[in-house]
């Protein structure tokens, strides 16, 4: 798994009733992209994220990264 910062984390719910996680990159902690991700969650929460297979890195399209 490969990211930059500013690509979204989608953390799946493994647990009915949980809701799924969503957050921003905001550090790449690993080389060539690879995790450990510090990641901004929607709820504002900030944390390390070491991505399961629970979890899909969604990339900025090029347009943005301009």
């Amino acid at each position: 798994m490969q990211a930059t910062v500013g690509d979204h984390v989608h953390m799946y719910s493994r647990n009915i009733g949980m809701i799924d996680r969503k957050g921003e990159i905001l550090e790449v902690r690993g080389a060539d992209g690879e995790p450990p991700y510090m990641v901004r969650f929607e709820d504002g929460h900030t944390g390390l994220v070491y991505p399961g297979p629970d979890c899909v890195v969604e990339h900025r399209n090029a347009e943005e990264q301009r």
